[in-house]
């Protein structure tokens, strides 16, 4: 460790975080969990508030990549959009249901599967987009509602609001990284912590973070797999993120970004 961190006492802040990334016994801490309580689940999605939209797109042909080797050798993070291009309804469909679609509810409304992994199929997460640029949708702040379409591949959404200057707005949502704004979507993945905390208790942060990985890198390769380009962003504003997705910032908090759009040929 350099000195420099010893020395700025930045080490006391450090430590607990290192620890908090180590794996504790699980299976003493779930014998106090809620759900060891017999306490009732949590819902498996928010319900919607607005104005419901469902898209019935065939996104069959979507993917020009089919080799997989080939789409792991060209994911690469971009950063320059192309702000004229437009994502179609497949596209934007096919993305919403590769990262946070449901395939199938097991037990009585136990769980949920996902093309994504979760730690205890709990599925902790939201999903809202910020979209810019899709073909037949307004530009503004909308909400993915994956129970609506269980093992369909439509895919239904709610319309939150209009985003007020959008490319100002977005960019100080993602502290000031200008070039995101460029983009047909931004897509911001929420943390809605019980569920994850009814069965894991004190070590669901953990488990809910190495999720959200998950999630992200399926965006990723999805938008690769289009043709389309990405770059998922840890460093946001964090207060104007949940504000600005409608969230309360303690129940359900922002946790992870991704930009999409199409890449600026040179």
């Amino acid at each position: 460790m350099s000195e420099d961190i010893r020395n700025l006492g930045l080490w006391e802040e450090i430590k607990p975080n290192r620890d908090f990334m180590k794996c504790k016994e699980f299976s003493v801490i779930m014998e106090n969990s809620d759900q060891s309580k017999k306490l009732p689940q949590p819902p498996l999605c928010n319900a919607a508030k607005g104005e419901v939209i469902t898209i019935s797109a065939d996104f069959s042909d979507v993917v020009t990549h089919d080799s997989y080797s080939k789409l792991l050798d060209i994911r690469r993070s971009e950063r320059v959009y192309d702000t004229n291009q437009q994502m179609t309804q497949a596209q934007f469909a096919f993305l919403l249901w590769s990262c946070h679609g449901i395939q199938e509810i097991r037990g009585d409304s136990y769980c949920t599967l996902r093309p994504v992994p979760s730690g205890g199929a709990r599925h902790a997460f939201e999903l809202y987009i910020a979209v810019r640029n899709v073909e037949g949708l307004k530009p503004g702040i909308y909400h993915y509602l994956p129970l609506e379409n269980i093992g369909s591949k439509d895919v239904t959404i709610e319309f939150l609001y209009e985003l007020p200057n959008h490319d100002e707005t977005i960019s100080e949502m993602t502290s000031n990284q200008k070039w995101s704004a460029n983009t047909a979507v931004v897509l911001f993945l929420s943390c809605v912590a019980y569920r994850a905390e009814w069965r894991y208790s004190t070590l669901s942060h953990r488990v809910a973070l190495i999720d959200s990985g998950h999630i992200g890198q399926n965006m990723m390769l999805s938008v690769s797999a289009m043709g389309m380009g990405s770059c998922n962003i840890a460093a946001f504003n964090q207060a104007l993120c949940d504000k600005h997705l409608g969230l309360d910032g303690f129940e359900e908090f922002t946790v992870y970004a991704t930009a999409v759009g199409f890449p600026k040929k040179t």
